[in-house]
C-alpha cells in the first residue's frame, strides 16, 4: 500500500481523489495540501465524500508543510493536482518532494476524465482571466436555441463540501453557502436562463446534468483540463499573455488537445504579439481551427473626470497574474482618475496586496464571512466618487457599499467572431 499526499487548491485535487484514489486499495491518501485559495487548510475532506477507506476523512494542510508531512506520514508519492502554475513552479514542488524522499506524479486524462452519454463541449484557457467564461456564455446561448444545455463548472468548494450543487435560477444562489468567486462564475449563466451544476463529486454531477439536457458545456476554471471527455475541445488564448501558453501548467496540454483555438483580446495587442501567438498555436497544434476575437466593455455610468476605484475578480488578478484587464484599460482612456485601493485595504484584503502586485485594483475576495467584512470595510474606506464593479457578481447583495456604483458588461466581438458562430452552428447541427 502506497502512502500519498495530493497537492491541490480545493478543486482538481478532490476530483483526482474521487476518480483514482477513493476506493483504490493500493493507495492511502494521508493528506491533501492547499495553495492559491485562502482558508482551505486546517479543514478535513469529510468521510461522507472520502469513502469507506477513510472513516475519519482526510486532513488538509498548508502546502508549506510538504516536507514535514512527507516525513511524518512516510509518504511514497506526491501527486500534483492543481492548475494555473508555471512550469518552474511545478518542478520546484517536484524537487521539494523528491528531496524529501517521495516520488512526484501527475495523473493523465485517461485516469481523470469522465465519459458522457451526451455531447460535450469543453472550454479551457491558457490562463485565468483569458475571457473563457464570456465565450462560454456565447456558446451556451447559441446552443439553447436548438438544444437543452447544461453548464458544468470547475469545482470551487471554498466554503462548503457538497457532492452536487444544481442552480436553476438566481434564487438558488441563496440556497448554498457560496464565496464571491463562485457567484461570479454562476450568476451570468443564470441570468441568461442556463442551468449550472457544480460541487465535488463529478460522477454524480454529470449523471444529474445528463438527465434533463442534450448538450453539456464544461466551463473550466483556472486553466485546468476538462473533467469530462469532450466531443469538441475549445481553447482560449489570452493574446496579452501569449508566452504563458507554453509556460503554464496545464495550458500546453489543452492547446495540444484543442479542436478550436480562439485567440482573445486581439484588440489589446500589436501585430507582433498576435503573430507570435499564431506561430505558437500552429507549432504545437497544426490541426486546430483558429479564430480571432476582440474583448470589449461597456460601463453603464459616465466616469469622465471622476475619481474611481476598480474592483475585479480575485483569481484573475491574484494568482492569475492579470496585470491589465479591459476595464482598467477603458478607465485609463476615459479621462477618469484611478484611485489606488491598496492604500485603503483592511485586514485580509491588505494581506493580499502584500502577496500580489495588484495595487490599482481591488480583488473581489470573499472566501469566508470575515473576509467579506474586510472587503466591505476596504471598499467603503476608499476616497473616490464611484466604484467600478468589473465583476459579474452582485456585490451589493452581499455587502453594503456606501458609494455610487457603475456596472460593467464585458463581451467579445469583431475579427473572426461571426465565422466562429457559423462554425459552431454547423457543429451543433451535426454538419
Amino acid at each position: 500500500m502506497k502512502k500519498v499526499i495530493i497537492l491541490g487548491a480545493a478543486g482538481r485535487d478532490f476530483h483526482n481523489f474521487n476518480l483514482y484514489f477513493r476506493d483504490n486499495e493500493e493507495y492511502r491518501v494521508v493528506a491533501f495540501t492547499a495553495a492559491q485559495i485562502p482558508f482551505i487548510a486546517d479543514r478535513v475532506y469529510p468521510r461522507t465524500l472520502a469513502g469507506r477507506l477513510y472513516p475519519n476523512g482526510i486532513p488538509i494542510y498548508d502546502e508549506s508543510m510538504l516536507e514535514d508531512l512527507i516525513i511524518r506520514y512516510q509518504v511514497d508519492e506526491v501527486v500534483f493536482s492543481y492548475s494555473d502554475v508555471s512550469y518552474e513552479y511545478v518542478m520546484s514542488i517536484a524537487s521539494r518532494a523528491i528531496a524529501s524522499g517521495a516520488s512526484f506524479k501527475l495523473l493523465g486524462l485517461k485516469h481523470t476524465q469522465l465519459s458522457s452519454s451526451k455531447r460535450v463541449i469543453a472550454v479551457t484557457a491558457n490562463r485565468t482571466g483569458a475571457g473563457k467564461s464570456t465565450i462560454t456564455r456565447v456558446i451556451a446561448n447559441l446552443i439553447k436555441e436548438k438544444k437543452r444545455v447544461a453548464i458544468i463548472r470547475h469545482p470551487m468548494p471554498y466554503l462548503t463540501f457538497e457532492a452536487v450543487q444544481h442552480f436553476k435560477g438566481l434564487d438558488d444562489l441563496t440556497k448554498h453557502r457560496l464565496s464571491i468567486e463562485e457567484e461570479e462564475e454562476y450568476i451570468t449563466h443564470l441570468k441568461d436562463g442556463n442551468e449550472v451544476y457544480a460541487g465535488i463529486d463529478y460522477s454524480l454531477i454529470l449523471h444529474e446534468a445528463e438527465k434533463e439536457h442534450d448538450v453539456i458545456i464544461w466551463d473550466g476554471g483556472n486553466n485546468d483540463c476538462p473533467f469530462i471527455k469532450p466531443d469538441l475541445n475549445i481553447f482560449i488564448i489570452d493574446a496579452t499573455r501569449v508566452e504563458d501558453t507554453i509556460r503554464y501548467h496545464p495550458s500546453e496540454v489543452n492547446l495540444r488537445k484543442a479542436d478550436i483555438i480562439i485567440i482573445n483580446k486581439v484588440n489589446m495587442v500589436d501585430d507582433k504579439e498576435l503573430d507570435k501567438c499564431i506561430e505558437i498555436c500552429k507549432r504545437i497544434n497544426d490541426h486546430a481551427k483558429i479564430f480571432k476575437v476582440g474583448i470589449f466593455a461597456r460601463i453603464d455610468k459616465d466616469i469622465k473626470g471622476k475619481r474611481i476605484a476598480i474592483i475585479s475578480d480575485a483569481p484573475s488578478i491574484t494568482h492569475g497574474g492579470l496585470k491589465d484587464n479591459i476595464v482598467f484599460s477603458l478607465a485609463k482612456i476615459s479621462g477618469s482618475i484611478i484611485v489606488e485601493p491598496s492604500l485603503y485595504a483592511k485586514g485580509s484584503i491588505r494581506d493580499m496586496y502584500k502577496k500580489y502586485d495588484i495595487r490599482y485594483m481591488l480583488p473581489t475576495a470573499g472566501y469566508n464571512e470575515e473576509q467579506l467584512k474586510d472587503l466591505e470595510e476596504s471598499l467603503n474606506a476608499i476616497e473616490c466618487d464611484m466604484i467600478i464593479l468589473a465583476t459579474p457578481s452582485d456585490l451589493a447583495r452581499r455587502i453594503k457599499i456606501d458609494k455610487p456604483i457603475a456596472n460593467v458588461e464585458v463581451y467579445v466581438n469583431g475579427y473572426d467572431y461571426d465565422s466562429f458562430l457559423t462554425y459552431l452552428k454547423e457543429w451543433i447541427e451535426g454538419k
